[in-house]
């Protein structure tokens, strides 16, 4: 009879403990980088900013470490064409700035990849900009 009682409650503490740690961590899938401006006038010290959204809440995230960055004009058909990014301090919370040179008008795609707290997968983007006059 004492078996019997105790099922339901153990069912209930897995049932909790699964959803504890289902919902500890997230995915790199979860994240997402976009871009504060898709439009960035060209010149040697053009500023692009990207935003890291955690997903599943649509909350800006701080604290990644970006330890990749490749600005390239793939989308024109050169991505032989790189051009350096430093990276800037933050003006806003999960917003990240990069100082580059866009010497060319046109189409620029940029990767990225970060490392987030609590997280073992690698968070990584591709986002396409566009260097204007």
């Amino acid at each position: 009879m004492t078996a019997i009682r105790l099922m339901p409650r153990a069912g209930l503490a897995c049932l909790a403990l699964a959803l504890f740690f289902t919902n500890a961590y997230a995915a790199a899938t979860d994240h997402r980088f976009k871009l504060v401006e898709p439009e960035i006038a060209e010149g040697p010290e053009a500023i692009v900013a990207v935003r890291l959204i955690d997903e599943r809440t649509k909350v800006p995230v701080s604290g990644a470490i970006i330890f990749a960055t490749r600005l390239d004009m793939a989308p024109e058909g050169m991505e032989a064409m790189t051009t350096a990014v430093e990276a800037m301090p933050s003006t806003e919370p999960g917003v990240y700035r990069f100082r580059t040179d866009l010497g060319m008008e046109d189409g620029w795609r940029f990767k990225l990849a970060a490392k987030l707290q609590r997280e073992a997968e690698t968070v990584r983007g591709e986002l396409l900009l566009k260097a204007i006059p």
